[in-house]
């Protein structure tokens, strides 16, 4: 059997989301036994620099990409398999932001989709069956869907309707924890940051929040 590796790992360089830093998650990953690690931090290339170098000092090896939130489909992680793919994944993040102002990233299905190109993608969240043909039409054989146990209510019913949604479309799934800090106890920060970022306090954030620590990097094992 093929090892676990994790493809959806966000650094504090996903302003407001991540809550540990490149080092901690690359020695965590050192730790736990993983040989790489997919760095996919939300509309920003920030921190692949930091995690290459770290990269080299734990002996993980580091897969670069970003996470793309799209106004109008389902987030996707792209990863440039070639000097045409991160060519195109810079000229994206430089659209979005462009158009979005100081701080934030807008880019559409289309914008994506045009610029295609070079890039790996992996649909995230919950698509539907028109949004997965989408994604293999403009990624032929190089897309996949995510699968991501949130272990909240119904979590098996939702994994089963993507993975038949994704056999139908003929797009393969993969695993991934969508990991947001490198340990458990990280949970707090994580909570504050998501305060920060609703403008809500602690005691109306509700649902709002990550509703379990399984956010955390695992043991490949353990996945």
């Amino acid at each position: 059997m093929a090892r676990y590796t994790e493809l959806q790992v966000a650094t504090n360089f996903s302003f407001l989301r991540g809550a540990s830093h490149v080092e901690e998650l690359f020695g965590q990953a050192a730790l736990l036994g993983h040989r790489a690690l997919g760095i996919a931090d939300r509309n920003t290339l920030a921190g692949i620099v930091r995690a290459h170098l770290r990269a080299k000092e734990t002996g993980v090896r580091l897969i670069p990409g970003c996470r793309l939130d799209l106004a109008d489909a389902p987030a996707v992680l792209v990863y440039p398999t070639g000097r045409d793919g991160w060519a195109n994944l810079c000229r994206l993040l430089t659209l979005g932001k462009g158009r979005a102002g100081k701080g934030g990233c807008d880019l559409r299905w289309a914008d994506l989709a045009a610029r295609a190109e070079g890039l790996l993608a992996i649909m995230c969240g919950a698509p539907d069956i028109g949004g997965l043909h989408r994604l293999r039409a403009a990624f032929p054989g190089r897309c996949y869907v995510a699968l991501t146990l949130f272990r909240r209510p119904n979590d098996a019913v939702r994994l089963r309707e993507i993975a038949d949604m994704a056999q139908a479309a003929l797009v393969p799934a993969v695993v991934t924890g969508d990991v947001l800090y490198h340990v458990p106890e990280r949970r707090i920060l994580q909570d504050v940051l998501t305060c920060i970022r609703e403008t809500r306090t602690i005691d109306t954030i509700s649902f709002a929040r990550e509703r379990s620590v399984d956010r955390a990097l695992k043991p490949p094992d353990e996945m």
